[in-house]
């Protein structure tokens, strides 16, 4: 994410330069302040530029729209999911549907709200009848996912699904194995964990996600529910 912040960097420098300084954060004769939390919005709102009116695969095709990402852009906690469904291409926001109803409540189990969280996920258009991403796709959309990740810069990533956690992991290890097992994405902690979606379908598999969810709580330091494990 480098190249992003020599852009945030030269677009100051621009606007100095042309008078324009009213555009830009105030600045001191000192060096500017490049903590996170005056860099990781603009550097959020730098990888959805570039993206633009995406047409770099056959998705754009039958979407209604782009669905980025949302939440905190400090977030500790980053959630990364396969692919928009029908309410998410209509509303323009990931997880809104049924699936996102139980992540939200997946969430606040945890103890923390949506606006504390970041979540996107690894295409940013609906497959048609929502079939699952294919790699052209996968390919397409990852360096706005790989953008966004290095934008965030969380502590910990939750991946909702197979197709998250091969596309973030680069392994072909089935889901039913990979969940519950700690991996890393650059140095970031990731925790494999099933899709909502196959939630809802299999609900007796929901005590293996919060156990999932629990050993991401200790990592980031949360307080564990009573009865949680030690």
């Amino acid at each position: 994410m480098r190249e992003l912040v020599d852009e945030v960097r030269a677009w100051l420098a621009w606007a100095e330069e042309s008078g324009l300084q009213n555009l830009a954060p105030p600045r001191r004769r000192a060096e500017p302040d490049w903590s996170p939390r005056t860099v990781k919005l603009p550097l959020l709102e730098a990888v959805r530029g570039e993206m633009g009116e995406c047409t770099r695969c056959k998705l754009h095709k039958g979407r209604t729209n782009i669905v980025f990402g949302v939440g905190n852009p400090e977030a500790r906690l980053m959630f990364v999911g396969e692919a928009p469904g029908e309410d998410e291409d209509l509303q323009g926001y990931p997880f809104v549907g049924k699936a996102g109803q139980l992540l939200t409540k997946m969430i606040e189990a945890m103890g923390l709200r949506r606006d504390d969280v970041y979540i996107c996920n690894t295409v940013k258009c609906r497959p048609p009848n929502n079939r699952n991403p294919e790699p052209d796709e996968l390919l397409a959309c990852e360096p706005f996912l790989k953008g966004q990740l290095g934008a965030v810069k969380p502590a910990a990533i939750v991946t909702l699904g197979k197709f998250a956690a091969q596309a973030l992991l680069r392994e072909q290890t089935p889901i039913t194995r990979l969940r519950g097992q700690w991996r890393e994405y650059e140095g970031i902690p990731v925790m494999p964990t099933f899709h909502p979606a196959y939630l809802l379908r299999s609900p007796g598999e929901k005590g293996k996600v919060w156990e999932d969810l629990k050993q991401v709580m200790k990592k980031l330091d949360l307080p564990l529910p009573k009865g949680g494990a030690s």
